[in-house]
């Protein structure tokens, strides 16, 4: 499935309805982002789609345009914006994903191919922006932990995101071996099972719950046949 811009906004009013609903405080509480609080989560929202902004701009005019000035620059403005109020970090959201949206609508087909550059060097190509940014709104809403859950994702997203999550754990050479069976009907394989023989882990959930576990380490609803549920690869 493409994902489109309208995906993302899609995503993204749900995101403002969830912060709409944080009393003043909120913000301190822990996310699910180890050593970063819910404010840290809001503000690297903004700040990514402002960044993602800057890419947007460099699909269309062709000039080279960094993502962020500098990988301390973003961790900074990201440590700067986490104790702001409720109020300041919804409206600087809703003020980055606005901008982000306006320019995205400048994209035409032809800026498909623009070979760009995520953070890190990390490679990219402009048609593949509006997956990236779905990809951090949803998993970061989850993040949030403000009631919002990967089992309020819509369904097609879900699908999508944990084949993502299954290739990506398949390119880990350090992944164990498993066979996952969701409550819809998908079987993924994860490894090299005839190797393995006995020590093929058999896990089994919704997909949504499954996504949860390979994204961020949530159980609830992911069970493993006869032991205890492999241990991810770091990272992972």
């Amino acid at each position: 499935m493409r994902h489109t811009w309208d995906h993302v906004a899609d995503a993204t009013d749900a995101l403002m309805a969830t912060i709409e609903s944080l009393p003043e405080g909120a913000q301190f509480d822990p996310s699910l982002c180890r050593g970063w609080t819910r404010g840290h989560v809001l503000t690297h929202l903004a700040r990514n789609a402002e960044g993602l902004g800057n890419l947007v701009t460099w699909a269309v005019t062709k000039v080279e345009t960094p993502m962020y000035p500098s990988a301390q620059a973003r961790n900074d403005a990201i440590e700067a914006g986490a104790r702001r109020s409720v109020a300041a970090l919804r409206d600087d959201i809703r003020n980055a994903s606005t901008w982000l949206a306006l320019g995205a609508r400048a994209l035409s087909p032809a800026d498909d191919e623009t070979e760009l550059e995520l953070r890190g060097g990390v490679p990219e190509r402009a048609s593949g922006l509006a997956t990236r940014r779905l990809r951090e709104v949803v998993y970061h809403h989850v993040d949030v932990q403000a009631g919002y859950t990967f089992a309020d994702v819509p369904a097609e997203l879900v699908a999508d995101f944990l084949s993502d999550e299954v290739a990506r754990l398949r390119s880990d050479p350090a992944a164990p071996p498993m066979i996952l069976r969701t409550a819809e009907g998908d079987e993924y394989v994860v490894g090299d099972i005839a190797l393995a023989g006995d020590r093929t882990a058999y896990l089994s959930g919704s997909r949504a719950a499954l996504l949860g576990w390979l994204a961020r380490g949530l159980t609830d609803g992911v069970e493993c046949q006869g032991g205890p549920l492999p241990e991810l690869p770091e990272g992972s």
